[in-house]
């Protein structure tokens, strides 16, 4: 669908790929980002905005039809046309903050994993500082989440411990929280990209991807949750894997 000659909407890519277009505010004139909107409101229920400042949030005071969800901490806005809402798909994601300033990108993780019909959960302030922070979430990570995804700045030391003490997929999202050489997340990236422990990793700050990924992951086990018959191939959870 194209928007004047500055956009095509994907209206189809979450037909396609079970995973929506997600428009990124930062970067676009106002009044690109606000018809890009206004026309992905018109075709569906429910728009995901990432990076919006909190300034910007007044552009769209003039769609009708929607309520407007926003997170301060996450930058993150739901244009969701009224009397809609998320499906519910029994997927379970845990997001683990090492550090308070770590808290935003994790939230925007969070956002993107509920809008895809996951349960999410963020815990903060869990970093290998004090180690000993961590360990009463490992049981929820090891009995209650499908995925988890560890937020963490500066060293990024976080991610590949946490892999190395669940059985769940881990995703490893580096903050640019930090200073001095390495703070802009540079450090915390190397660090889980040379992890031992099996360990996912996506971009700098990339919330939205990593709440994408993990939602994909923890919807196809929800899936083999309820049918437990299902291959590998179709879904099937590797716990079940390792009974059958």
């Amino acid at each position: 669908m194209r928007v004047s000659d500055f956009a095509k909407l994907d209206l189809a890519r979450e037909a396609r790929t079970g995973m929506p277009e997600v428009v990124l505010a930062e970067g676009k004139r106002d009044d690109h980002l606000v018809a890009i909107v206004r026309a992905f409101a018109e075709q569906k229920e429910r728009v995901l905005v990432s990076r919006l400042a909190p300034e910007r949030l007044a552009l769209f005071d003039g769609l009708e039809g929607v309520d407007l969800v926003y997170s301060d901490a996450a930058r993150f806005l739901v244009v969701a046309r009224k009397g809609s809402s998320p499906p519910r798909t029994g997927g379970r994601v845990l997001v683990l903050a090492a550090g308070t300033a770590d808290v935003p990108v994790a939230q925007e993780a969070r956002i993107v994993a509920e809008e895809l019909g996951c349960e999410a959960r963020v815990v903060a302030d869990v970093g290998v500082a004090g180690l000993h922070r961590l360990f009463p979430e490992l049981d929820a990570a090891n009995e209650w989440a499908d995925v988890v995804i560890v937020a963490a700045g500066r060293e990024g030391a976080l991610g590949p411990v946490v892999a190395g003490l669940v059985d769940r997929p881990v995703i490893g999202l580096p903050v640019s929280t930090g200073y001095g050489m390495g703070g802009r997340g540079e450090a915390a990236l190397l660090t889980m990209l040379q992890a031992c422990s099996p360990l996912l990793c996506v971009n700098v700050d990339a919330g939205t991807v990593a709440g994408l990924c993990a939602a994909q992951i923890a919807n196809r086990v929800a899936r083999a949750r309820e049918s437990p018959g299902e291959s590998m191939l179709q879904g099937q959870a590797p716990s079940e894997a390792r009974r059958a």
